[in-house]
């Protein structure tokens, strides 16, 4: 990958990735980071003039305190230590130690050269004396007065001076303190507007919610009847839903529409192909009786406009069929041996038997439904494994009671269903690729179709014949109920 594509494509994954986001959390998150900015801009403003205001006031108390303490002071002048060696004040007052109680202050007074004439028990060395001046050193907010209070007949004291010095510790804790609580009420700020946030968008994406919920209701039941909610606010969501409940009505018409033109279109269908039975079985009659009173060619000629004929008659049985399933035209129904049908079936079906191994194992089991069409589901599943199967196949077909419903089993050896028509082998003029007798592909339609007018299914498998690999032949089983008034009934 170029350098130029590698750009672009981490460019679109870094603007695509917000789109993943859900729109409740990026409308909360965009409330909570501009409330965020907001309060830093507030915190930064506020700690900043607060932190200045509690040094100035620091500076102001320890000003205040250096300027009352060197008016204050007086002494009985100069005295020379010989333990030490150093010249102090004698007589010192106030007492220093005592001036300013826990405040953890430092007092020394200096000469003007900074040579410490009496402090604190706590000192420090702050260097010469700069007077009048506030300075920070050693981590102390030092302050020089000079002294000015005159000592009888002693000379002024102008040239001594007093330094008063505080630690700045107590200071900074107190201005760190005051940054932890902006930060800490600043994010608790953030924080709480993201809660609010989500809390005010899953509230306004309620009816958006409730709108999806509908439309995933429709998307499963297919009713383009169902209402959607109302929208009690008079908003853009409430037009969305005014739209799609007109697009619903709009389509729900249309359904409407296409449903009676098929419910007519089927109609039609089933009335035509019963209309052309009766033609049909009179075109019959005289071909039979035309081809008994000819000979050679002309006999010839007959026999074969015959058979298309009964093919004919054939086609249009199956349209007929198919045409009354699809308009809801159900045969009357009446108990029904399953099994004497298949007897039946297969004694029909042995015309074109030859060369397939057919063996029949039915048992008495009596279901509720039409003769006929059963007798042409029976026949249908024994002729589509006798036309797609080579000659020597074995086919086998069985009727069995199991747990209050009845089997009909036809099965082969047989080369078995390939895979890519296995799904629609039960659709409408779908044909194998080992059709060998021209059929017009509707034989497992009114398989498919006659079971679930007899509320029953069907079933397609492929079971391994002989331990081959991979598996081969073909099974059908149609399952449909048992006779209420034969339920009861042991099995023959």
């Amino acid at each position: 990958m170029s350098r130029d594509s590698f750009i672009r494509s981490a460019g679109r994954a870094t603007f695509s990735a917000p789109r993943q986001v859900p729109i409740r959390w990026r409308l909360a998150g965009g409330s909570a980071l501009l409330t965020l900015v907001i309060l830093c801009g507030f915190a930064g403003a506020v700690g900043g003039l607060t932190s200045k205001r509690i040094h100035e006031d620091f500076d102001r108390e320890v000003a205040s305190a250096a300027g009352e303490l060197a008016a204050s002071v007086t002494s009985d002048g100069p005295a020379y230590d010989q333990r030490t060696g150093r010249t102090y004040l004698d007589g010192l007052r106030p007492d220093l130690n005592s001036f300013t109680p826990g405040s953890g202050a430092i007092i020394r007074i200096v000469n003007g050269q900074g040579v410490e004439l009496n402090s604190t028990r706590l000192s420090k060395n702050f260097g010469a004396p700069t007077p009048d001046k506030s300075v920070e050193k050693q981590g102390y907010r030092v302050v020089t007065r000079p002294l000015r209070q005159g000592l009888g007949q002693l000379p002024l004291l102008s040239r001594y001076y007093v330094q008063y010095a505080r630690p700045l510790a107590p200071v900074e804790e107190t201005v760190g303190r005051l940054r932890l609580f902006l930060v800490i009420g600043v994010l608790s700020g953030a924080g709480l507007a993201l809660l609010a946030g989500l809390m005010v968008a899953r509230r306004a994406m309620a009816p958006i919610t409730e709108l999806t919920l509908a439309a995933r209701k429709i998307e499963k039941t297919r009713d383009p009847a169902e209402r959607i909610p109302e929208v009690e606010a008079d908003d853009e969501v409430a037009e969305l839903a005014r739209t799609l409940q007109e697009m619903l009505q709009s389509l729900d018409e249309s359904r409407s529409e296409t449903e009676a033109a098929l419910l007519r279109q089927r109609e039609f269908v089933a009335d035509a192909s019963h209309e052309l039975r009766t033609p049909l079985t009179s075109v019959l009659a005289n071909l039979e009786l035309l081809a008994e009173s000819l000979d050679g060619e002309q006999r010839e000629a007959a026999d074969s406009a015959l058979r298309s004929s009964r093919r004919m008659r054939r086609l249009v049985a199956d349209l007929l069929l198919l045409a009354r399933h699809d308009a809801a035209r159900q045969a009357p129904h009446s108990p029904t041996d399953i099994g004497q049908v298949l007897v039946e079936a297969a004694a029909e079906i042995g015309v074109i038997a030859d060369g397939h191994e057919l063996s029949i194992e039915a048992r008495r089991a009596v279901v509720d439904g039409a003769r006929d069409e059963l007798h042409r589901l029976a026949l249908n599943l024994m002729e589509n494994a006798i036309r797609h199967t080579p000659e020597g196949t074995q086919v086998r077909a069985a009727v069995e009671r199991v747990d209050g419903v009845v089997r009909l089993i036809v099965e082969d050896d047989g080369p078995g269903i390939p895979e890519d028509l296995r799904d629609r082998v039960f659709e409408r003029f779908v044909r194998g690729a080992g059709d060998r007798g021209g059929s017009s592909g509707l034989g497992l339609s009114i398989v498919h179709a006659v079971t679930e007018s007899h509320g029953g299914r069907v079933t397609i498998k492929s079971p391994t014949s002989n331990g081959a690999t991979p598996p081969c032949g073909t099974r059908f089983e149609v399952t449909l109920p048992l006779s209420d008034k034969h339920s009861a009934a042991p099995a023959a």
